[in-house]
């Protein structure tokens, strides 16, 4: 990140506006809109919200804008103290600083709220749903796309133990699917951890929960042997979203454990 923000190149030469197209195209941004005030913005068919790509030259610093509250408030970088689109800008020393950044931006886009809700709905509009067996194939749709928005969410890895492996990673809600008041809810990746399957039990089983600081509680009636294999490696990063679900989990699933 820098913290003097040259002017920006208005309109942008053609190598930056090849460098914006191809920094927005690789990341999943492949709707062009245009370029205004030397700023060239850029949509997506999968993902919310838009973004604007911009340089001050041929050798930087280049600039991101967001309109996407969800994704500003979670992409972790500073926001540069300039004018422009959006709800914030990031500004970068070189492009190889702003495509490390993409990857994450997109993640968040195609993942946050309502995302997953918007892809649930599209896919199951013409789906009937009077049987029980037409309501668990909606269910097992919805499920899918919960365990996809995780996947991206917490970019393909346990956050506790490091595992990275898909076939031991499981899609967990802090308040279960049956208990969600509504698909929303369902599918909102703050009401989910991606867990490694061993933890995935417990945490399901209300065996083990997680304090406001993402580290393990675990309940008196897990054996030695269990705790011993429930290793973990660093404390869960939570935002206020996860915290407040979690609080839940801690008072009725985790509790009914610990009598």
């Amino acid at each position: 990140m820098v913290m003097c923000m040259p002017e920006i190149e208005a309109p942008q030469s053609f190598y930056i506006r090849q460098e914006c197209d191809k920094a927005a195209f690789q990341h999943g941004f492949r709707r062009a809109h245009g370029e205004t005030g030397g700023w060239r913005r850029y949509s997506s068919t999968t993902a919310q919200g838009a973004l604007w790509l911009a340089a001050a030259g041929a050798e930087g610093p280049w600039y991101l804008a967001l309109d996407h509250s969800g994704v500003v408030a979670e992409l972790g970088l500073p926001p540069a103290d300039m004018a422009g689109p959006g709800l914030a800008r990031f500004a970068f020393d070189s492009l190889g600083a702003l495509y490390e950044a993409m990857p994450r931006v997109y993640q968040l886009s195609v993942s946050l709220p309502e995302a997953p809700l918007d892809t649930f709905r599209e896919k199951v509009k013409n789906l009937p749903q009077k049987t029980e067996a037409e309501r668990l194939v909606v269910q097992r749709v919805g499920q899918d796309i919960f365990r996809a928005s995780l996947m991206e969410y917490w970019q393909g890895r346990c956050p506790l133990t490091g595992i990275v492996d898909p076939a031991l990673l499981r899609a967990s809600h802090i308040i279960p699917w049956k208990l969600c008041e509504s698909d929303a809810e369902r599918l909102n990746v703050h009401n989910g951890l991606l867990l490694s399957a061993l933890w995935d039990a417990a945490f399901d089983k209300g065996l083990v929960s997680f304090d406001d600081e993402g580290r393990p509680m675990f309940s008196p009636g897990l054996s030695e042997d269990a705790r011993e294999a429930l290793r973990w490696q660093a404390p869960i990063p939570l935002g206020p979203e996860h915290r407040k679900r979690l609080a839940w989990h801690r008072e009725t699933l985790f509790q009914q454990n610990q009598q």
